[in-house]
């Protein structure tokens, strides 16, 4: 399914976003050493109760993963990249923590997931990968402009990614959004230009640039869902939700 909303619509979209950017702020600022994972989950089930938001996640449950979720925000630290279950571990100097929110606000859900290293002993690596990321979602924001092409997108983000030296993986990447959290058009993030959907005014988009040090492949933990690079490497995501306007694109999620 692809929604296509109108600009008043696209109004509430942009509170949903503020809504989703800001919880992701935060969680950032109260992510310290010895933080609990539970924790995040917990500030982030109460800030959407407080909002009159919906979780996208809760009950959440599809093919992919051993469902429903059953929480609030994903929780991925390390090794881990997507979908990582909250669980009882207590964040460490150095942790490299990626979290990946989304919910619904006036309707209408937005996505947006941001990596950063806890406490003061960034590793200039964990820092690289992690504003590579940034730089590749920049990238594809730019070329996310009305009758371009879904591999506009695609391409742009790819460029940044391998030129930088990362293997891509296209199992998951960016995907639309709107009454429900993923939709079509996906959007991998390496591909071809001039390449699959156009893009039209309306759209809600997420771009989600990922990588992984030293490997395309995935590894699922036994809980069913937190999905981890197979070397074992360190890995970074970001991502935004954007809306497709006649005067370029506005990201929602900032």
């Amino acid at each position: 399914m692809i929604e296509i909303f109108s600009p008043s619509e696209v109004e509430r979209a942009k509170v949903s976003g503020a809504f989703v950017g800001g919880v992701l702020r935060t969680m950032r600022e109260r992510a310290k050493v010895g933080t609990n994972l539970l924790e995040i989950d917990a500030w982030v089930g109460q800030a959407i109760t407080d909002a009159g938001a919906v979780s996208s996640y809760v009950d959440y449950a599809p093919s992919f993963g051993r469902g429903p979720f059953g929480h609030y925000i994903c929780t991925s630290v390390n090794d881990a990249v997507l979908h990582g279950l909250p669980h009882d571990y207590r964040l460490r100097n150095g942790d490299l923590l990626t979290l990946d929110f989304a919910a619904s606000l006036e309707g209408i859900v937005t996505d947006s997931a941001i990596s950063f290293i806890v406490g003061d002993a960034a590793d200039p690596a964990d820092v690289r990968m992690i504003e590579t990321t940034q730089r590749a979602l920049a990238a594809g924001i730019a070329a996310a402009v009305a009758d371009a092409k879904i591999g506009d997108i695609s391409h742009a983000v790819g460029t940044v990614l391998e030129g930088a030296g990362y293997p891509v993986n296209t199992e998951f990447g960016g995907h639309g959004v709107g009454t429900t959290m993923h939709q079509d058009p996906h959007i991998t993030n390496t591909g071809r230009p001039g390449r699959g959907y156009r893009l039209r005014p309306g759209l809600l988009i997420a771009i989600e640039p990922w990588i992984m040090a030293d490997t395309a492949t995935l590894v699922t933990d036994d809980d069913g869902w937190t999905l981890r690079s197979a070397t074992g490497a360190r890995t970074a995501h970001s991502e935004h939700t954007i809306a497709i306007t006649d005067d370029g694109p506005i990201v929602l999620t900032a």
